[in-house]
């Protein structure tokens, strides 16, 4: 088994659209019952559940697996915490695309008064 600080050493993730529960438990270093707690504790992590109520995790979700793995086990994070830095994260990335947004339309609108300018 991989110790808790090796998260480069977990498996490359294979070119796939889903993954089974096995599958992401193998390529995560995780118990499949820790990823059914996971779900109920991280509200991003949600994967798509058909027939039988089979769970069919996405690349991302796959990624976000291993980045909590690595917040819990490797950064010595509590659930509440890692759920926080996790949400945090979303919320800085999501501010740095609106100034991205907002710094693209002062400079188009500079471009357009340049060329209204006679």
């Amino acid at each position: 088994m991989l110790e808790a600080s090796n998260n480069e050493q977990l498996p490359p993730i294979p070119g796939k659209r889903y993954f089974t529960i096995g599958e992401v438990s193998d390529l995560c270093d995780v118990k499949a019952h820790v990823l059914r707690y996971w779900e109920q504790e991280f509200p991003s992590l949600n994967p798509v559940k058909r027939r039988g109520n089979r769970r069919y995790y996405q690349r991302q979700d796959v990624l976000l697996i291993r980045q909590i793995r690595s917040l819990l086990y490797d950064q010595g994070f509590t659930i509440g915490g890692a759920r926080q830095r996790l949400v945090g994260e979303d919320a800085k990335v999501e501010a740095t695309q609106v100034r991205q947004i907002i710094d693209q339309t002062i400079s188009e609108l500079d471009d357009l008064m340049q060329m209204l300018k006679p």
